[in-house]
């Protein structure tokens, strides 16, 4: 039986190697996933580490329509982090790419595998940034405020490539 479409947002971010570019390509691998539309992207946003080390992130949100249940969604964003090089040698530690599902349409979920929606995605800059520019209604401002503290700047290289 095949599942009804759920929009689904994912954060997207990098610090190691060609960041930029690397979220680029890993925009294109969504698209690739059967079972996943892309419907749009925000603009690539470039952060300093947040409860994180390394270099600089480069960071963006994706909306996506998805016909995956939550886990087989997650399960393909991990597979395309292990495609781009992804290693975990520790909590927050700099990585070549990282893809957050943020939202799953409405649902919540609470389990030892996913919560959705992401449990610190209020308090992190680098994703209600993006996130408010293709979904202000899901984003108020005393969520911005309350991150505000937290430097992000806005990219001019778009996060889909021309």
């Amino acid at each position: 039986m095949e599942r009804a479409p759920v929009t689904a947002y994912i954060g997207l971010g990098a610090n190691l190697g060609d960041p930029a570019r690397t979220l680029q390509l890993a925009i294109q691998a969504l698209q690739r996933v059967a079972g996943l539309s892309l419907l749009r992207t925000s603009s690539l946003y470039k952060s300093t580490p947040h409860q994180a080390e390394g270099p600089d992130f480069i960071n963006a949100v994706a909306c996506l329509s998805s016909s995956l249940d939550p886990i087989e969604l997650l399960s393909a964003l991990q597979a395309i982090e292990q495609a781009f090089g992804r290693e975990r040698p520790y909590p927050n530690s700099p990585r070549t790419l990282d893809l957050d599902l943020l939202l799953y349409g409405s649902a919540r979920i609470d389990s030892s595998r996913l919560q959705i929606p992401h449990p610190r995605m209020l308090e992190r800059a680098f994703v209600l940034a993006p996130l408010a520019q293709i979904a202000p209604e899901l984003v108020d401002a005393g969520q911005l405020q309350a991150v505000a503290g937290q430097k992000v700047t806005l990219l001019e290289t778009p996060a889909q490539p021309g």
